[in-house]
């Protein structure tokens, strides 16, 4: 693969923000995303914290409706605009809850970027491969559409697109959905973003292309030096690619440290259920699921919001929402039990 060309930012992106040192890349600190409903007030993201270092790469574990997607829309400013969001978004120390839509857009691509969950529905059917890497880049810099083209070649490249000459001129509806979720990663890393944000970035793949991707994701964060995020529901992507995760539920983190102790050592009922209800190596006796369904995010329970689901729930738990707490050093809990 050629050197990859430098981007040359335009001169308007971030002059206006005053980036200060930090000692995280990210932190979230008191985030809270909510919509006013029928049924009340519907926190999808109720009161979230935390922070990502620089090359490290997160998982955020549940199961659907937890409010791990919007989490990371809020992070990229694409939040439904009936939102009501408060709280602080930092990166580089720069607060981005509330940044001017014109700064926010300039940050989008080049400080943080995002691989969304299906491929087809993130690309153009009616434009090339070529069209969209090129307009991805053109919009974020001031290199010529000429560098822009070959930037487009180098990205495909990077990817390890086969023939990346030929799929440059194809349509998406002409590739495998593989092939289509590596044009997506593709396009996101366009204009070297410090972050990535992966969004299920291989629930609609099956299992070879899944391991292929993930393959992937990690080679190139090791290889550009960018952090990652990726949510996912399954501990086995958790397991292969993190180095931290972050279990959430209702909204809330419920358990977070390093993947190793959270995978060996869970201390939470529900990251417990999740990691019976997975397939593991070697398994013979069928996974347990957890009872229930998820909780009405508009009508949660007093208390805990997973006590009703929770096999050894006590009265306290339902006295009130327990606090997240460190139980041992990086590893934090949400539960009065352990």
């Amino acid at each position: 693969m050629s050197a990859p060309l430098l981007i040359r930012y335009k001169r308007e992106v971030a002059p206006k923000l005053e980036v200060v040192p930090a000692a995280s890349l990210l932190e979230i600190d008191h985030l809270v995303v909510e919509f006013k409903t029928r049924e009340g007030i519907l926190r999808a993201v109720n009161d979230v914290s935390l922070s990502l270092q620089s090359g490290q790469i997160l998982a955020i574990l549940g199961e659907s409706g937890s409010g791990k997607s919007m989490l990371l829309r809020t992070i990229l400013g694409i939040q439904a605009p009936a939102a009501r969001v408060s709280g602080e978004v930092r990166m580089r120390g720069v607060n981005l809850i509330g940044l001017p839509a014109s700064e926010r857009e300039h940050i989008r691509g080049s400080w943080v970027s995002m691989v969304f969950q299906n491929p087809m529905t993130a690309l153009d059917p009616v434009y090339t491969v070529e069209d969209q890497i090129v307009e991805t880049v053109l919009r974020h810099t001031t290199i010529t559409r000429a560098e822009a083209k070959a930037r487009a070649l180098d990205l495909l490249q990077l990817v390890h697109i086969p023939s990346p000459q030929e799929r440059l001129k194809a349509y998406p509806f002409e590739l495998s959905g593989g092939m289509r979720q590596r044009i997506v990663i593709a396009m996101a890393l366009a204009c070297n973003p410090s972050l990535l944000l992966a969004d299920e970035p291989t629930t609609a793949l099956d299992v070879t292309v899944q391991a292929r991707v993930l393959r992937l994701l990690r080679d190139l964060q090791r290889e550009l030096g960018m952090s990652v995020i990726i949510v996912t529901h399954d501990v086995g992507v958790a397991a292969e690619i993190a180095d931290e995760v972050a279990v959430m539920y209702a909204g809330r983190i419920v358990e977070a440290g390093p993947v190793a102790t959270i995978l060996r050592e869970p201390r939470h009922p529900y990251t417990r259920g999740l990691l019976q209800a997975n397939v593991r190596p070697r398994q013979t006796e069928r996974p347990e699921a957890i009872p229930g369904s998820p909780p009405n995010l508009a009508r949660l329970p007093r208390g805990c919001s997973f006590a009703p689901r929770c096999a050894v729930a006590e009265d306290r738990c339902w006295a009130g929402m327990p606090e997240l707490r460190t139980v041992s050093p990086g590893h934090q809990l949400r539960c009065v039990q352990s």
